[in-house]
């Protein structure tokens, strides 16, 4: 008969104990311990998968590392462009991506519509928590023309996938033997927290239970050479639900951002072992479905009439891609003893950082002010190259004197107030030039000095005019005289 034990788990992090606590001793949690039955009998089950007969096993014995051969796989690539950089280049045969975000943000929207759109591949859309005709439903609205036409021809505009498949289950036997039947190409599991193994006899979604179906899920996909991408929920706090050791296992973190209230979505990379963890995507919430934007620029930045002061452009960089965002501040006389320090998009801290160096080294005095700072688009940017264009939008603000139009700027501000280097600001300085601004401050430090043994950067062949400076006291100078 199979061995039964009791223990208790902490819902935040994962940590396992033999008595309830209160305070976890991993994630330092009040209240976050709940019980769950453990079969042990099961442990040493065989999987609950079959692997198909072309599947190499792997020998268990170590190799050289110069004997190791290595050849690189071609990436599936997707009909989204915006998809393909965030995951590195395209699908990776094997991989197991994990997707998180807020409820309703559209997580199920991006991989059915994924799904729909796979040319050639046979995708199982595997549903914990809709219907087959709740399903059906949303795929007619993604992609009307193709479900709705009798025509067997489509055009490009409402091509779909005939080969996605809809399993609306939660046991991951059932599942592995739907798999086992079909033989997918991709599979998506929409959602990790629904899933429950006949191994753990707790309830879906505690602990125990996503750490086995996640497992199981890995086994398949290692050994079958199947991706697999996982939809998880989040927690109040915007970490997944789950403990910590899910985003361990998985190869693929993607977060998915954004305000309902706006009709703009960003896929962050959180964590990718096949390509860059610093790339993201941005998305536009349609009626029909989400629409890649190929340059964000354009829809960061806002279209005015008249000049406005405290507004400011920098130039950031996201991964690979540069970006030009609107920086906005308001300055204004404080009403209560306090004043008010908030920031959208922005560190905070880093924040009264640039009011106590525009403080010390510039004379303005901001103590007695509240500052607001605002990142238009509904982005978070943490690139320290947007510290001059916050700088000059906060003077801009407190001296009500707007900033000249099509103005950029590309500079970190350091404690002593020097205009410090920025990583890659030849491809900020295009990205300028290609939106139609007239100029753009950059630090001196950009430029290589003579001596060294550095490529000089050739500032000539930039058609935008480059105010090179060295702190920020000559910025003030030749913005407000």
């Amino acid at each position: 008969m199979a061995k039964s034990k009791i223990a208790y788990f902490c819902q935040s992090c994962g940590f396992e104990s033999a008595k309830w606590l209160g305070k976890c001793p991993s994630c330092q949690q009040w209240n976050t311990f709940v019980e769950e039955i453990i079969d042990k009998g099961n442990t040493t089950s065989v999987p609950t998968w079959k692997v198909t007969s072309n599947t190499q096993q792997r020998a268990n014995k170590p190799v050289e590392v110069a004997d190791i051969t290595f050849s690189e796989e071609r990436r599936m690539l997707t009909p989204d462009k915006e998809f393909n950089r965030v995951l590195g280049g395209g699908i990776v045969a094997g991989s197991l991506v994990l997707i998180g975000g807020e409820p309703g943000i559209g997580k199920s929207t991006l991989m059915l519509q994924l799904a729909l759109n796979m040319p050639n591949l046979k995708v199982l859309y595997v549903s914990g928590e809709e219907s087959e005709r709740q399903i059906k439903m949303r795929a007619e609205r993604l992609v009307p023309e193709a479900l709705n036409s009798k025509s067997q021809t489509l055009n490009s505009s409402s091509e779909i996938n005939k080969g996605c498949f809809i399993l609306t289950e939660t046991s991951t036997q059932n599942i592995f033997k739907q798999i086992e039947a079909l033989e997918p190409d991709l599979v998506v599991i929409d959602s990790i927290q629904t899933l429950h193994s006949s191994h753990i006899e707790s309830t879906p979604g505690s602990v125990s239970q996503v750490r086995e179906c996640t497992a199981e899920m890995l086994r398949f996909a290692k050994e079958t050479s199947t991706p697999v991408f996982l939809i998880g929920h989040i927690t109040k706090d915007g970490m997944i639900a789950g403990p910590k050791i899910l985003e361990h296992m998985v190869d693929t973190v993607l977060q998915f951002e954004g305000d309902r209230h706006h009709v703009y979505r960003i896929l962050r990379t959180v964590k990718n072992r096949f390509g860059s963890a610093s790339e993201l995507g941005i998305y536009e919430m349609l009626g029909e479905g989400l629409r890649e934007v190929s340059n964000p620029s354009e829809i960061l930045l806002s279209q005015r009439d008249e000049p406005l002061s405290g507004i400011t452009i920098s130039a950031t960089l996201e991964g690979m891609r540069p970006m030009l965002i609107e920086t906005q501040a308001l300055v204004s006389t404080s009403a209560y003893g306090t004043p008010q320090r908030t920031a959208t998009g922005f560190d905070t801290k880093r924040m009264s950082m640039l009011l106590a160096v525009l403080e010390k080294r510039c004379g303005f005095r901001l103590g007695a002010k509240d500052v607001f700072l605002n990142i238009t688009g509904g982005i978070r940017v943490e690139d320290p190259a947007i510290d001059l264009g916050l700088a000059a939008a906060i003077i801009s603000s407190h001296e009500d004197i707007p900033i000249p139009f099509k103005t950029c700027f590309a500079g970190e501000l350091g404690l002593s107030g020097e205009i410090r280097a920025v990583n890659r600001v030849e491809q900020r300085i295009a990205e300028a030039q290609k939106l139609g601004f007239n100029q753009i401050f950059i630090s001196k430090y950009n430029l290589p000095s003579g001596g060294q043994d550095k490529k000089r950067m050739d500032l000539s062949r930039y058609d935008i005019e480059i105010k090179i400076v060295s702190s920020i006291e000559e910025v003030f100078g030749l913005l407000f005289g």
